[in-house]
Order: structure tokens, then sequence, then C-alpha cells
């Protein structure tokens, strides 16, 4: 965004300094009208560059997007893993969860969730069969992704899908691009009530955050 204001700026500047020249307005009606003109691009792009250094999967207005290098850039880092079993002790899906380096540093450091810390849970079907160690589950299609920004200042008090200290996101297999949820209170919290009071997240499922 800062590139095409910077173009728009440089020839607004261009027209300001040929006005001067041929049969335009003079220098001094020139500047008058420079002087009275708003700048209406000000606003937009202070907003849009304040979301960026927050993070930079959410825009100004809130809207999260899905990380799609948390499988290989190096940046990343697995944070932990989930094995969920039907009534029957069938395995019926894998989760893996995903942070960033510096976001594990932060928290091994002060014991909280940085502003801004990107947590992926990639949700994957399980396949599974006996083998001679016994039966064994591994992951199998992609089903769905949640994504969660940390937000320490509410940011985005009127977006539904941002509360309780967190930025709420579901992608889904059919449309990775395409963010479904709409509330995040009904489609997403009621998973994380029992871990409330360890700010929403099951951090004690996550060795690396905790152990040396």
């Amino acid at each position: 965004m800062a590139k095409p204001t910077y173009i728009l700026m440089a020839a607004i500047s261009a027209a300001i300094f040929m006005g001067g020249c041929g049969d335009g307005p003079s220098a001094s009606q020139s500047l008058a009208s420079k002087a009275n003109t708003p700048a209406p691009v000000k606003t937009p792009v202070k907003a849009a560059v304040t979301s960026a250094k927050f993070s930079p999967y959410v825009d100004a207005q809130g809207n999260i997007s899905r990380p799609t290098d948390f499988l290989t850039g190096r940046q990343w880092t697995h944070l932990g893993a989930w094995a969920v079993v039907n009534e029957n002790g069938e395995g019926n899906g894998m989760h893996n969860v995903y942070t960033t380096h510096d976001v594990v540093k932060a928290y091994r450091d002060t014991g909280k969730f940085p502003d801004g810390a990107v947590l992926v849970k990639e949700v994957r079907g399980a396949s599974a069969t006996t083998l001679t160690t016994g039966r064994a589950h591994w992951p199998a299609e992609n089903a769905v992704w949640f994504v969660s920004v940390k937000d320490a200042t509410n940011r985005f008090p009127d977006n539904p899908l941002w509360g309780h200290g967190w930025g709420w996101a579901l992608f889904e297999a059919g449309a990775p691009a395409k963010q479904v949820a709409k509330d995040y209170k009904a489609d997403c919290l009621s998973c994380h009530v029992p871990v409330k009071d360890t700010d929403w997240i099951y951090a004690h499922a996550y060795p690396v955050l905790n152990e040396d």
C-alpha cells in the first residue's frame, strides 16, 4: 500500500510544480491551492501501516488471513499436537499447532503470549491400521485451520471475530483462503472455556513453552 501512496504523492507534487509553467496558475496560486487542499490519503495510510506493524495477517478492519508457510517457513515452529479419538477409541482427528520462534521465546521469557502472536491449528482426518507395534494412527486429509492472533489492546471492539484478548478465524479445506467464522463467541470460544484462566490457550499441552 505504501508504494501506490508514494506514487500518488509524487504525482501531486509534480502537478503543483508544473502548475507554475506556461498558462497554468501562478506559484502563489498553486501554493494557496495546496494549503487549502486536504490530504485524503493520510488517514487510510496511517491505519494500514498500524495494522501491518501489528500483524501481517490482519488488515486495518481486523480481517484475518491464513498463513500459508507455517509448515515450511523458517520463522515457524511446531508448537504441539493433539490426537482426537471417538467413542470407540478410534482416532478421528489429528490436530497440529504452529507458531513462530519469537512467540515461543517471548512466552518462555514472560509467561504470556506477546501482542500479535499468531497460532495456527491444522486439523486433519486420521488414518489407522494395526502394525507390529500396535494400533497406529497418522494424519490424513486436511479438514480445517484455526488461526488465532493475540490482541493485547482491544483494537477491533466492533469486529465479531475479536474479543477475550484474541482474534479468531476459521478456514476450511474446500476454500483455504476464505475465512468462514461469523462470531468468535459462537464459532470458537466454547472449545477454550476450560482454559480461560490461561489466556484461553491450552498452554499446558505445549511442552516447548514451559520445559527446558
